[in-house]
């Protein structure tokens, strides 16, 4: 997702140039055909080290898909994730990437849609009854308006590939409620906080219609949301897009091992390899 300057971004994307990057896999057996979708918090905005070749994309070398198909034999790789993508600019820009020899997709999807980034703008520039009042605004969108959204990219990628296993990620909470905490207050974090867990909530039980695998990430970043004092997220940096978005760190130690962590896809590593 992306802020209007003068400020700042909030979820969102992805890292590697669009299109397929092979990896050497097994000589003697076969590794996932592996597609990494989705926004900013896929494609690696904020974590640095960009593919110039991925434009306004920001494709991270650190963003978790990288890490993921780096650490494991992959029979081919096609990094796609995108900032600012939406449920739609998935289903129209990313899809061409997935076939039915498909068997891994990673996405994280739902943010921009549900409008976090203006969310974010009028909650760091506003007062606190209009932060309140626009995150109320949000959460509706989730509850009423997002599940339909999420039903039909889910609907069209299980159609592109329907012998993968897809694993949708999550984001984490933004903030550590602290007493002491330079930036905004606790009420208004607060209320920030709870718009992320409806978000997640939302996506997790569209995850579950769909038969997907779910892979929260709060726990990994717990802990380490703003104002913990060990922060995985970027606060509002030069240049702003990186604003709001997990660090090279929150890839590495946040969304790898949530990725990993799901028991299916060291399953699904097995069965190709077995």
């Amino acid at each position: 997702m992306r802020f209007s300057r003068p400020l700042l971004v909030a979820f969102g994307a992805v890292s590697v140039a669009a299109g397929s990057v092979a990896l050497p896999g097994s000589a003697s057996a076969a590794g996932p055909n592996y597609v990494a979708l989705g926004d900013s918090y896929s494609s690696g905005t904020g974590a640095g080290s960009y593919d110039p070749a991925s434009g306004s994309c920001n494709r991270s070398a650190n963003a978790y898909p990288n890490l993921w198909a780096a650490a494991h034999a992959t029979s081919s790789y096609k990094f796609v994730a995108c900032s600012g993508a939406t449920t739609a600019t998935v289903a129209s820009g990313q899809l061409g990437a997935l076939s039915s020899s498909t068997n891994l997709v990673s996405i994280s999807i739902g943010g921009n849609d549900a409008g976090f980034a203006d969310v974010m703008q009028t909650c760091v520039l506003q007062s606190t009854a209009n932060c309140q009042s626009r995150v109320k605004q949000a959460e509706t969108f989730m509850h009423n308006t997002l599940p339909g959204r999420l039903d039909s990219i889910y609907g069209q990628i299980r159609a592109k590939a329907p012998s993968a296993r897809v694993v949708v990620l999550g984001y984490p909470r933004l903030y550590k409620i602290v007493d002491v905490c330079v930036g905004l207050s606790n009420t208004k974090r607060t209320a920030l906080n709870h718009a992320a867990d409806t978000l997640d909530g939302v996506i997790s039980s569209a995850v579950g219609r769909a038969g997907f695998t779910w892979s929260d990430v709060r726990d990994e970043f717990g802990g380490h949301e703003l104002c913990s004092g060990d922060d995985w997220l970027n606060a509002v940096t030069i240049p702003f897009d990186s604003s709001y978005h997990p660090t090279a760190r929150g890839h590495k130690l946040g969304y790898l091992p949530a990725l990993n962590g799901s028991a299916k896809v060291a399953s699904l590593q097995k069965s190709l390899q077995g």
